[in-house]
């Protein structure tokens, strides 16, 4: 069963074009979204979110039209694009509390429980948090409503090397319950550790969609994208 469907999703902006993207995430799977920055990935995970209005193309999630039904899938799927810099003087306790209001099936004891793991305190406002601070409390809040889906936009940026380790595991740790992960990230060494798929965007174009072991090719999957990179600038300076 298809989580996520994306077909034929553009964009225009000015010296830049999202065009034709189109992939898909199985349930129980982790897909990460991989390429270079400007490439596209931020802009196509807000384009899937509806947070950004693209010219062309269609999402579906669970089989249900995002466009007909936004209101209804946003409270099965978990969002997290980049730091929490919102209301940065008030409590993290208020902050959740504001939050929880928005989705049906919010869990306190979830919420309890991913705030202690990652050692955050309510009582501290997110202009106190470290840049990885912020962004584990951006995880806490997609992860505390029972999310069956998680889109994540670097969600392994600006943590330590342990706190990424950690944040990896509890990714295999939703993967084993049947949660679907997709995530973009520059730190390609994660997915080696806990993706099944990978799609590859670049100037905006996906130019590769699938499994792990088809994009490697036998190389590790950071020596797999570079080697890809390095052969595509080759082809420009060839032009």
């Amino acid at each position: 069963m298809k989580v996520l469907s994306v077909t034929d999703l553009s964009k225009t902006y000015p010296g830049f074009r999202l065009q034709k993207v189109s992939f898909a995430v199985e349930a129980g799977t982790v897909m990460g979204f991989i390429g270079r920055n400007g490439a596209g990935k931020t802009t196509t995970l807000k384009a899937i979110m509806n947070m950004v209005h693209t010219t062309e193309g269609r999402i579906s999630f669970f089989g249900l039209d995002m466009k007909e039904n936004e209101g209804a899938i946003k409270q099965r799927i978990g969002y997290a694009g980049g730091a929490v810099d919102y209301y940065k003087k008030k409590p993290i306790s208020k902050l959740l509390a504001v939050t929880k209001t928005f989705y049906d099936h919010w869990d306190d004891a979830v919420c309890s429980r991913y705030m202690k793991l990652f050692s955050l305190d309510e009582n501290k406002t997110p202009s106190e948090l470290s840049e990885g601070m912020k962004v584990k409390l951006s995880l806490v809040i997609a992860l505390s409503h029972g999310a069956e889906l998680l889109i994540l936009d670097e969600p392994t940026s600006g943590l330590d090397p342990v706190s990424r380790e950690e944040l990896l595991e509890i990714f295999r740790h939703l993967k084993a319950r049947g949660v679907s992960i997709l995530f973009s990230t520059h730190i390609i060494s994660d997915l080696d550790k806990c993706a099944d798929a990978i799609t590859y965007i670049r100037d905006g174009q996906v130019v590769y969609t699938g499994s792990v072991d088809g994009f490697t090719r036998g190389e590790g999957l950071e020596d797999a994208m570079i080697c890809r990179e390095k052969e595509a600038f080759c082809e420009k300076l060839a032009l």
